[in-house]
């Protein structure tokens, strides 16, 4: 989409606080001096069995654009593509969990629209609120920032692994779709109470995706500590069963002219920091004189973020290593 958007001419909005020109994560239109409005959209493929289960997770990821920009949801539209003289009932559990994850947010799901379509495509868009002054972004991060995760990576590796093979024990399995299906809500209203000075959420470019965009927008480079990144139960057994995400070869191919893995950092863990996520954690840099306190914040609520690296002079450079 970003490479669709880069050859509309840009046309110039004062209201038009964040843009398609950037890669953050939703846009922003300012409304008054104090509202404006942030806005997403995305469509998820089916990535677990249970359509309810589907139709909460695709809900809780789109939500998630708006709470890493650091809004608060008001509305929600539904889209699904469905095969024509497909089960209703199907359609039905998709969008009632897609519901009950909107309501659950405090926003009201108004509708939506329906087409027929060969494989199964379900997504939202997004209206939320946000104050002018205190929009986060992915382009803020300053050298010397400290770099926190809020959810541990492997979900793709674990879809994967259930489109291949079908089943999933459930010690692998029920982490990676509770992990789905924990909203971002808390975690973003707790880094409003710090000066963060960069967010995103982690979804489909992975972990390195994402923070070479945060890199990149802010001007800085990412030293980022692999020993210190947190991996979903049984995500490295998958991987050395021979498991693979097919998004973490394109992954790769968008973005390894800018990572340098240093000596340590096997294909392993290279493949899961490029494989992507779904319904991630928000990756956010933080002057170093708040985070424990921060990471405080988090665990006090059941959040296991970690620390997993910094920001560095080397502009738009990710560098990964194992301290």
């Amino acid at each position: 989409m970003a490479l669709a958007l880069s050859g509309l001419p840009l046309i110039p909005d004062d209201r038009v606080l964040v843009g398609h020109t950037t890669a953050d994560d939703a846009g922003v239109f300012r409304l008054s001096n104090d509202r404006a409005l942030v806005q997403t959209v995305d469509v998820l493929a089916p990535i677990v069995d249970d359509p309810y289960t589907y139709g909460k997770i695709a809900a809780v990821n789109s939500l998630s654009d708006i709470y890493a920009m650091g809004g608060d949801p008001l509305t929600a539209l539904s889209v699904l593509g469905y095969p024509s003289g497909g089960d209703v009932s199907v359609m039905t559990d998709i969008i009632r969990g897609a519901q009950d994850a909107v309501v659950e947010a405090g926003a009201a799901l108004l509708g939506g629209h329906t087409f027929s379509s060969d494989e199964i495509r379900f997504g939202l868009s997004i209206t939320g609120e946000i104050h002018p002054d205190r929009i986060f972004t992915n382009s803020g991060a300053k050298i010397g920032d400290l770099l926190i995760l809020t959810k541990p990576l492997g979900v793709g590796l674990v879809t994967s692994a259930l489109a291949q093979r079908g089943a999933l024990p459930d010690g692998i399995l029920t982490p990676a779709i509770v992990s789905m299906l924990t909203s971002n809500r808390v975690a973003s209203e707790i880094m409003r109470q710090f000066d963060v000075h960069a967010c995103t959420d982690v979804t489909g470019f992975g972990l390195l995706g994402h923070a070479w965009e945060m890199a990149a927008a802010s001007g800085v480079g990412i030293q980022l500590d692999a020993s210190s990144i947190p991996l979903l139960s049984g995500v490295r057994e998958l991987w050395h069963k021979g498991v693979r995400d097919g998004a973490a070869n394109r992954n790769k191919s968008s973005f390894k002219e800018s990572v340098r893995f240093e000596e340590g950092v096997g294909e392993e863990l290279q493949d899961l920091l490029f494989s992507s996520e779904t319904s991630g954690g928000l990756l956010m840099a933080i002057p170093g004189v708040y985070a424990n306190l921060l990471l405080t914040k988090f665990r006090a609520v059941g959040i296991d973020a970690r620390q997993i690296g910094q920001t560095t002079s080397e502009t738009g450079i990710l560098s990964v290593n194992i301290l």
